[in-house]
């Protein structure tokens, strides 16, 4: 029996979602022993006492799910069961788009708190201001609510209306406003230009960020222009991951060819090789990638191929550790299994899995006295039940996983760009390129 699956990289700090599927492959299944189906036979039994004898009837699907999810939180803290309405989130954060209202909120004092409106959005237009408070949605009170509560409530079916209660300082009494939900589409990557350097900024690696990031430096170079551009600085910093399709094509923007990343499964005929092709984007220019303790799998692999190949001087603190490949299972209308199935190498061979990538240019962002409790981030090892990776070396706590408000105060921002322009020296900028330019081999598939 075959079934057919596909391969994903998650998110991989805690609580952030896993992304949608991105490869088909065919994978084999081994039957199963008489001892397996013997200890199916137990839980069966166990179940059906609990159905039957429980001091209070118990929900049948909870219970179903609370079990799948025990068995799979056995084996690692990145698989795990979702449900019809989990799976379809997780396609929505994979697409990068979804209907809804257009803002950016947090969770405050039993209220959802508006960070921002997202520009030409309903939510913009319907006059919703930073600083705003939701105390109802369509009539119920968010008083209990979960922010993922309140989110769902908010996104819905195109050109369906929402009703939304406001308290705002100043305002005498609550307002009351009804939006038409939109398509709203999530940036994957922000740009800028700082004097004659691209910053490009890569928030997730969704289904947008390659064209994304395309689209960010065709910018930059008409802004600056090519010949005037002294290099780029890639963001990755509290980048949580996603697509693997999509961190090998970003990669491939700033490589000539050779592997972007292998994954290689239990059995050796799993292992994969993904290559970039011709064609460098910025043409060349020096690049400089900044990562933190935030800086987690899709985003690990990018950092990882670009450090490996001699082409991006790597600067920050060391990232995640999340070396692990997991395979998104679709089971119809009862949700989707997401299950580690591989764990993904660098092109010189490397496994971050409990390690990591560790900085060419290690510089540590100072952090406010208020915050110093607060934003530790956990590296991979902490996590439960994780899976020991051959080179585990990031033991200790995780590394820092803070980027300062206002880029003045961004000491490995203002770092990376003394770089660029010549101000301040360090042996690992510019890297050796003597790896830049590796031809592909006949057994690695091109990846687009």
């Amino acid at each position: 029996m075959v079934r057919k699956v596909s391969l994903v990289v998650a998110g991989a700090l805690v609580g952030a979602a896993a992304m949608g599927a991105v490869q088909s492959f065919s994978l084999p299944a081994e039957a199963a022993g008489s001892q397996t189906y013997k200890e199916l036979s137990i839980f069966g039994d166990v179940f059906e006492r609990v159905r039957e004898q429980y001091v209070r009837k118990p929900d049948e699907q909870k219970m179903t799910e609370a079990a799948i999810n025990g068995m799979l939180s056995s084996l690692d803290p990145h698989s795990s069961y979702m449900n019809a309405e989990e799976a379809r989130d997780m396609r929505t954060q994979t697409r990068g788009e979804f209907g809804g209202l257009g803002i950016e909120v947090t969770m405050e004092d039993d209220a959802i708190k508006v960070i921002t409106p997202i520009d030409d959005t309903p939510a913009k237009k319907a006059g919703v201001l930073a600083g705003d408070k939701i105390t109802e949605i369509n009539g119920k009170s968010v008083s209990g609510m979960t922010l993922q509560d309140a989110v769902e409530e908010m996104r819905g079916p195109v050109d369906t209306k929402v009703d939304l209660t406001i308290d705002r300082e100043g305002a005498a009494k609550p307002l009351h406003v009804t939006i038409k939900r939109d398509t709203i589409s999530v940036a994957a990557v922000k740009s800028r230009v700082i004097g004659d350097i691209g910053y490009v900024r890569v928030i997730s690696f969704t289904e947008k960020t390659y064209d994304g990031l395309k689209k960010a430096i065709q910018n930059i170079q008409q802004k600056v222009g090519k010949d005037k551009i002294k290099g780029y600085v890639l963001d990755l910093r509290l980048n949580p991951g996603g697509l693997l399709d999509q961190a090998v094509d970003v990669s491939d923007a700033f490589l000539q060819g050779g592997e972007v990343v292998s994954t290689r499964g239990r059995n050796p005929e799993e292992t994969r090789r993904f290559n970039a092709t011709k064609g460098d984007l910025t043409d060349g220019k020096p690049v400089i990638v900044l990562i933190n303790g935030g800086t987690a799998s899709a985003s690990e692999i990018v950092s990882g191929a670009l450090q490996d190949h001699h082409r991006a001087t790597v600067l920050g603190t060391r990232s995640f550790g999340k070396g692990s490949v997991q395979t998104i299972i679709p089971l119809g209308e009862n949700g989707a299994l997401r299950l580690t199935t591989a764990l993904y190498y660098t092109p010189s061979g490397k496994s971050i899995q409990g390690t990591g990538i560790k900085p060419d240019i290690m510089i540590k962002e100072p952090i406010p006295d208020d915050l110093k409790d607060k934003i530790q981030a956990p590296a991979e090892t902490e996590l439960k039940g994780h899976i020991k990776g051959a080179d585990e070396t990031n033991t200790g706590s995780g590394s820092l996983a803070y980027v300062p408000p206002d880029p003045k105060d961004d000491v490995q921002l203002n770092a990376a760009l003394d770089l660029i322009r010549g101000k301040t020296k360090n042996a690992a900028y510019p890297p050796s390129d003597k790896d830049q330019a590796k031809a592909d081999t006949p057994d690695q598939a091109s990846s687009k």
